[in-house]
Protein backbone atom coordinates (compact mmCIF):
# COMPACT_ATOMS: atom_id res chain seq x y z
CA UNK A 1 0.00 0.00 0.00
CA UNK A 2 1.07 3.61 -0.79
CA UNK A 3 -0.21 6.28 1.09
CA UNK A 4 0.47 10.08 0.92
CA UNK A 5 -0.68 12.45 3.62
CA UNK A 6 -1.31 16.14 2.69
CA UNK A 7 -0.65 18.07 5.73
CA UNK A 8 -2.86 21.25 6.75
CA UNK A 9 -4.23 22.61 9.78
CA UNK A 10 -7.81 22.02 10.00
CA UNK A 11 -10.51 24.55 10.18
CA UNK A 12 -13.47 21.95 11.22
CA UNK A 13 -13.32 21.11 14.77
CA UNK A 14 -12.49 17.58 14.48
CA UNK A 15 -8.28 17.57 13.01
CA UNK A 16 -7.89 13.83 12.24
CA UNK A 17 -7.64 13.39 8.81
CA UNK A 18 -9.78 11.69 5.96
CA UNK A 19 -8.78 8.45 4.79
CA UNK A 20 -9.50 8.36 0.77
CA UNK A 21 -8.30 5.00 -1.35
CA UNK A 22 -8.62 3.70 -4.52
CA UNK A 23 -7.37 0.17 -5.87
CA UNK A 24 -4.69 2.58 -7.86
CA UNK A 25 -3.47 5.99 -8.46
CA UNK A 26 -7.09 6.59 -10.29
CA UNK A 27 -8.55 8.14 -7.24
CA UNK A 28 -5.60 10.81 -6.83
CA UNK A 29 -8.24 13.24 -9.14
CA UNK A 30 -10.66 12.75 -6.55
CA UNK A 31 -8.28 13.42 -3.73
CA UNK A 32 -7.71 16.82 -5.58
CA UNK A 33 -11.02 17.42 -5.86
CA UNK A 34 -11.55 16.68 -2.07
CA UNK A 35 -8.25 18.94 -1.29
CA UNK A 36 -10.20 21.90 -3.37
CA UNK A 37 -13.02 21.62 -1.61
CA UNK A 38 -11.22 21.24 1.94
CA UNK A 39 -7.69 23.06 1.95
CA UNK A 40 -6.89 22.92 5.50
CA UNK A 41 -7.74 18.97 5.47
CA UNK A 42 -5.28 16.76 6.36
CA UNK A 43 -6.07 13.99 3.98
CA UNK A 44 -4.70 9.98 3.66
CA UNK A 45 -4.42 8.41 0.55
CA UNK A 46 -3.92 4.90 -0.27
CA UNK A 47 -3.35 3.77 -3.80
CA UNK A 48 -3.90 0.08 -3.57
CA UNK A 49 -2.08 -0.81 -6.79
CA UNK A 50 -0.55 -4.11 -5.60
CA UNK A 51 -3.97 -5.69 -6.05
CA UNK A 52 -5.49 -3.50 -8.82
CA UNK A 53 -7.53 -3.48 -10.80
CA UNK A 54 -10.39 -4.54 -8.44
CA UNK A 55 -13.05 -4.86 -11.54
CA UNK A 56 -11.58 -8.61 -12.18
CA UNK A 57 -12.04 -9.06 -8.86
CA UNK A 58 -15.10 -11.22 -6.85
CA UNK A 59 -16.81 -8.90 -4.98
CA UNK A 60 -15.81 -11.03 -1.70
CA UNK A 61 -12.06 -10.25 -2.52
CA UNK A 62 -12.72 -6.81 -2.80
CA UNK A 63 -14.84 -6.25 0.37
CA UNK A 64 -11.94 -7.86 2.27
CA UNK A 65 -9.14 -5.66 0.63
CA UNK A 66 -11.34 -2.79 1.55
CA UNK A 67 -11.29 -3.80 5.18
CA UNK A 68 -7.80 -4.03 5.33
CA UNK A 69 -7.44 -0.31 3.70
CA UNK A 70 -10.04 1.01 6.09
CA UNK A 71 -8.83 -0.59 9.07
CA UNK A 72 -5.01 0.76 7.20
CA UNK A 73 -6.70 4.68 7.35
CA UNK A 74 -8.44 3.94 10.90
CA UNK A 75 -4.99 2.95 12.68
CA UNK A 76 -3.89 6.18 11.40
CA UNK A 77 -7.06 7.82 12.93
CA UNK A 78 -8.83 8.68 9.90
CA UNK A 79 -12.19 10.39 11.13
CA UNK A 80 -13.52 9.57 7.53
CA UNK A 81 -13.37 7.63 5.00
CA UNK A 82 -13.99 8.17 0.77
CA UNK A 83 -13.96 4.86 -1.16
CA UNK A 84 -13.01 6.75 -4.85
CA UNK A 85 -13.26 3.86 -6.16
CA UNK A 86 -16.70 2.42 -8.13
CA UNK A 87 -15.62 -0.95 -8.27
CA UNK A 88 -15.01 -1.13 -4.32
CA UNK A 89 -17.96 0.89 -3.16
CA UNK A 90 -20.13 -1.51 -5.39
CA UNK A 91 -19.06 -4.25 -3.98
CA UNK A 92 -18.00 -3.45 -0.11
CA UNK A 93 -19.68 0.12 0.82
CA UNK A 94 -22.58 -1.23 3.18
CA UNK A 95 -20.40 -3.41 4.20
CA UNK A 96 -18.00 -0.91 5.64
CA UNK A 97 -20.93 1.69 6.82
CA UNK A 98 -22.29 -1.47 9.18
CA UNK A 99 -18.74 -2.52 10.54
CA UNK A 100 -17.61 1.33 11.59
CA UNK A 101 -18.92 4.26 13.09
CA UNK A 102 -17.80 6.84 11.12
CA UNK A 103 -18.48 8.48 7.57
CA UNK A 104 -17.76 6.64 5.21
CA UNK A 105 -18.66 8.08 1.38
CA UNK A 106 -18.46 6.12 -2.08
CA UNK A 107 -18.00 6.46 -5.55
CA UNK A 108 -20.96 5.68 -8.42
CA UNK A 109 -21.40 6.02 -11.80
CA UNK A 110 -22.48 9.45 -12.51
CA UNK A 111 -26.20 8.11 -14.08
CA UNK A 112 -28.47 10.54 -11.97
CA UNK A 113 -26.74 13.99 -13.66
CA UNK A 114 -26.25 12.59 -16.84
CA UNK A 115 -29.66 11.52 -17.10
CA UNK A 116 -31.04 14.78 -15.75
CA UNK A 117 -28.77 16.56 -18.68
CA UNK A 118 -29.33 14.34 -21.26
CA UNK A 119 -30.83 15.41 -24.79
CA UNK A 120 -31.62 13.07 -26.58
CA UNK A 121 -33.06 10.54 -23.72
CA UNK A 122 -30.13 7.74 -24.07
CA UNK A 123 -26.89 8.36 -21.69
CA UNK A 124 -23.83 5.69 -21.45
CA UNK A 125 -21.87 4.23 -18.68
CA UNK A 126 -17.97 2.94 -19.21
CA UNK A 127 -17.20 1.44 -16.16
CA UNK A 128 -15.60 -2.35 -14.79
CA UNK A 129 -16.88 -5.46 -15.34
CA UNK A 130 -17.81 -5.67 -11.43
CA UNK A 131 -19.24 -2.60 -11.48
CA UNK A 132 -21.65 -3.35 -13.95
CA UNK A 133 -22.82 -6.34 -12.27
CA UNK A 134 -23.16 -5.11 -8.98
CA UNK A 135 -26.58 -4.64 -7.00
CA UNK A 136 -25.40 -1.08 -6.52
CA UNK A 137 -25.74 -0.29 -10.47
CA UNK A 138 -28.65 -1.76 -10.50
CA UNK A 139 -30.33 0.06 -8.09
CA UNK A 140 -28.76 3.60 -9.39
CA UNK A 141 -30.18 2.43 -12.53
CA UNK A 142 -33.97 1.31 -11.30
CA UNK A 143 -33.89 4.63 -9.56
CA UNK A 144 -32.25 7.67 -11.80
CA UNK A 145 -32.32 5.39 -15.64
CA UNK A 146 -35.87 5.17 -15.67
CA UNK A 147 -36.78 7.63 -18.02
CA UNK A 148 -33.15 6.99 -20.41
CA UNK A 149 -31.63 4.47 -22.28
CA UNK A 150 -28.69 3.01 -20.75
CA UNK A 151 -26.12 1.70 -22.30
CA UNK A 152 -23.46 0.55 -20.86
CA UNK A 153 -19.86 -1.05 -21.60
CA UNK A 154 -17.47 -3.08 -19.71
CA UNK A 155 -14.07 -1.49 -19.87
CA UNK A 156 -11.36 -4.37 -19.97
CA UNK A 157 -8.05 -3.18 -19.70
CA UNK A 158 -8.57 0.48 -19.26
CA UNK A 159 -7.95 0.69 -15.66
CA UNK A 160 -4.66 -0.79 -16.54
CA UNK A 161 -3.95 2.10 -18.99
CA UNK A 162 -4.81 4.40 -16.27
CA UNK A 163 -2.59 3.04 -14.02
CA UNK A 164 0.27 3.22 -15.98
CA UNK A 165 -0.12 6.86 -16.74
CA UNK A 166 -0.79 6.21 -20.39
CA UNK A 167 -4.03 8.23 -20.60
CA UNK A 168 -3.25 9.76 -24.21
CA UNK A 169 -1.10 6.91 -25.18
CA UNK A 170 -2.28 5.46 -28.83
CA UNK A 171 -3.56 2.04 -27.16
CA UNK A 172 -5.93 3.62 -24.62
CA UNK A 173 -6.98 6.09 -26.85
CA UNK A 174 -7.84 2.77 -29.04
CA UNK A 175 -9.95 1.32 -26.05
CA UNK A 176 -11.50 4.09 -25.63
CA UNK A 177 -12.40 3.95 -29.76
CA UNK A 178 -13.60 0.52 -29.26
CA UNK A 179 -15.80 0.70 -26.12
CA UNK A 180 -17.31 3.64 -27.70
CA UNK A 181 -18.64 2.51 -31.06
Amino acid sequence: MTSLSLNKPSILPDNRPIGVFDSGVGGISVLKHIHALLPHEDLLYVADSKYAPYGSRTPAEITARCFEIADFLIAKNAKALVVACNTATAAAIDALRLAYDLPIIGMEPAVKPAAEASKNGIIGVLATVGTLKSAQFAALLETYGRNVEVVTQACVGLVECVERGELTHENTLKLIQQYCK
